[in-house]
């Protein structure tokens, strides 16, 4: 039987934030969309319980909330709810969309939370954040991140991580810049040159991210595949079907190559809840093939949760805890993927993000064999 899932601490800012998301849905301007949307994002992104800055008072010293957002959080601190977003749910032609939105919202933690998951003491075999030598998958300017190769790996370096494993779009995937077999040349002669000058120090190690078609398939053929270190395997399209898409995933997994599953469900805060699927079936098949399925950390994904994650550590999985940054800024994620792994008391030993070099790279040239 599998061991029931642990939940997070208390978490009232991602309470009161999908308040506020709740208000959005229901505004018919765009300007007041905005403004109720952004008020959210702020209470999410807070290093601060909601509750303590409305009882100190200091919650009107946060930027972009304003008095209409207030009096909403000040109820919820003060009831447990806000009766003014119940009113308004309960009187709006559009509360079928707030409850559908509200099942998207599932298993996400705040900055808060997430805060406190990494500072909470869990047992010595469960994986901390000193443990993480680094994030497997991000992206540069290569695709469609917003910053360079080097400034990727500069800021890696700086917050003490002794890799990156960069993870640009490959070319079936033309609306995020995928790139050709020939710009991905251009790329690994980039990264040979960065690690020549941080050798001993610091590695690029050379990803990519395939597209996992609706029908299973990559968008790199079998020998392309084996010109990267690693292959990640993530599906961006059919993700809101209602049908199962247990064979999609399989198929994925048992494709030659592929070491990593990314953000296997392509759930969206609020937006999408993501494949359907026989997960203990897509588990049992990554196990089988050594192949790691990811907890990607981006905050709108957060992928696979913690409930899921705790069902693939019972099938025996491989996790890879990763940013999927397309930025300096969105590096911190990784936290986000490690407070998921930490609630499902996931080991070190278990994350290939925590592996000496020659581990990692046993491993990897085993899934690049194929």
């Amino acid at each position: 039987m599998p061991r029931p899932p642990h939940g997070p601490p208390d978490d009232p800012n991602i309470a009161a934030a999908g308040l506020l998301y709740d208000m959005a849905a229901l505004q018919g301007s765009e300007g007041s969309r905005l403004g109720y949307r952004r008020a959210a994002a702020a209470i999410v992104a807070l290093p601060a319980s909601v509750i303590e800055l409305v009882e100190s008072g200091a919650l009107e010293d946060v930027s972009l909330i304003g008095p209409a957002s207030t009096r909403i959080l000040t109820e919820f601190v003060r009831e447990g709810t806000s009766p003014t977003v119940d009113a308004a749910v309960a009187a709006s032609e559009r509360r079928d969309d707030v409850w559908r939105a509200r099942r998207r919202r599932v298993n996400f933690l705040s900055e808060y939370a997430k805060d406190r998951v990494l500072a909470s003491r869990l047992g010595p075999e469960v994986i901390k954040a000193t443990s993480y030598r680094g994030d497997l998958q991000m992206h540069s300017t290569w695709s469609d991140g917003g910053a360079s190769l080097r400034v990727m790996a500069e800021a890696s370096l700086a917050l003490g991580r002794a890799r990156l494993g960069i993870t640009d779009h490959s070319y079936g995937l033309p609306i995020a810049r995928g790139m050709s077999m020939a710009s991905a040349a251009e790329q690994w002669r980039e990264i040979d040159a960065i690690n020549a000058e941080y050798a001993g120090r610091f590695r690029i190690v050379k990803g990519v991210e395939a597209n996992l078609g609706a029908d299973g398939s990559l968008d790199l053929q079998p020998a392309e595949r084996r010109h990267f270190e690693y292959v990640v395997a993530a599906p961006h399209a059919a993700l809101q079907r209602d049908e199962d898409q247990t064979a999609r995933l399989v198929a994925a997994v048992r494709a030659p190559g592929v070491a990593i599953l990314g953000h296997p469900r392509g759930r969206m805060y609020g937006r999408r809840s993501g494949i359907r699927a026989n997960w203990a079936r897509v588990f049992a098949e990554a196990a089988a093939h050594g192949v790691a399925v990811e907890l990607d950390g981006t905050w709108h994904r957060q992928d696979l949760d913690w409930v899921l994650a705790s069902q693939a550590l019972e099938a025996g999985c491989l996790f890879a805890a990763d940013s999927d940054a397309h930025s300096v800024e969105e590096l911190r994620f990784a936290g986000f993927a490690l407070a998921h792994a930490r609630l499902a008391r996931i080991p070190a030993s278990r994350v290939i993000n925590c592996w000496s070099d020659r581990e990692l790279e046993r491993w990897m040239a085993e899934k690049q064999a194929g």
